[in-house]
């Protein structure tokens, strides 16, 4: 089918035009309000210690759910692809696929029914001297349960393309399971695992439904950035709101730009290891 240059530039001004009004305005704006009144208030913003406890918890909360998501992401797509059980495939993948379907807020409101202080386990734990809910770890356990699915999401259909020919190259040569894993599968679905990487990290950040149930909101203990964001705005601290939504995006683009960064190296990286007699790849 023919495609004719007006039509192409159509569709781009289309694209662009709705990127414009979806992204790039209310980006925009935020820059704009946030910087109106100089950078003494933004300065301000920054340096207040409620600011300063939030984006603490907020990083806490990142730094531990991310790490524990893309080693269960990884391990549970290698349990359905390399060794699918012969039942009870779709349930395992409802269940992982649950996050995405409910509201934050009803994850929120689960977790504070189990592990809340009147809960099926929370009972325990407080007299055993362990709070979870109204303190960091509920927080952190919130943030694991909306954003678990992602990782196995990327690495699932990458496990399939790869298939498994390499893999048995390596057993026949000797290879154990561990140094075929660290060799031959994972630089295979190493982007898999970094875009599920970066849609947890984004999604982490972001997180506010889940988070605003069983944090109880409290300032300056229980309070993430997001939380920050609609506190301070419902304070009429405009600046304060602003400023703290710069950083989730400057957070989020860090993220991104990181990935992007070691792009070219683990391209090249792999494409020394297709290089390489399977024996290599293997020992």
């Amino acid at each position: 089918m023919r495609s004719f240059p007006g039509s192409r530039y159509a569709l781009r001004t289309v694209a662009l035009g709705y990127l414009a009004v979806v992204l790039a305005l209310p980006f925009s704006a935020i820059v704009y309000y946030t910087f109106r009144d100089g950078l003494g208030p933004v300065w301000e913003a920054l340096t207040d210690p409620l600011f300063v406890s939030a984006l603490k918890l907020t990083l806490i909360a990142v730094g531990i759910a991310v790490p524990v998501n893309t080693i269960f992401g990884v391990a549970c797509a290698m349990a359905l692809v390399r060794r699918p059980p012969k039942h009870g495939t779709w349930l395992i993948n409802s269940l992982i696929g649950l996050p995405l379907a409910l509201s934050p807020v009803v994850v929120g409101l689960a977790l504070i029914l189990v592990y809340g202080e009147d809960g099926w386990l929370g009972g325990w734990l407080v007299e055993s001297g362990f709070q979870i809910i109204f303190s960091t770890p509920g927080i952190v356990l919130a943030t694991i349960f909306v954003t678990l699915p992602f990782v196995v999401r990327e690495v699932v259909p990458v496990l399939r393309e790869v298939g498994t020919d390499q893999e048995e190259v390596a057993w026949t040569l000797g290879a154990s399971r561990a140094q075929t894993f660290r060799r031959v599968t994972l630089p295979a679905i190493r982007w898999g695992v970094a875009y599920g990487v970066v849609l947890t990290t984004a999604r982490a950040l972001g997180e506010y439904g889940a988070v605003a149930v069983v944090s109880g909101r409290l300032a300056g203990k229980t309070e993430t950035l997001t939380l920050h964001v609609d506190e301070e705005y419902l304070r009429f601290n405009e600046v304060a709101a602003y400023t703290t939504s710069l950083v989730l995006a400057f957070l989020a683009v860090l993220t991104l730009v990181a990935m992007n960064v070691f792009k070219p190296r683990t391209h090249k990286e792999v494409a020394d290891v297709d290089r390489r007699p399977p024996g290599n790849e293997a020992v």
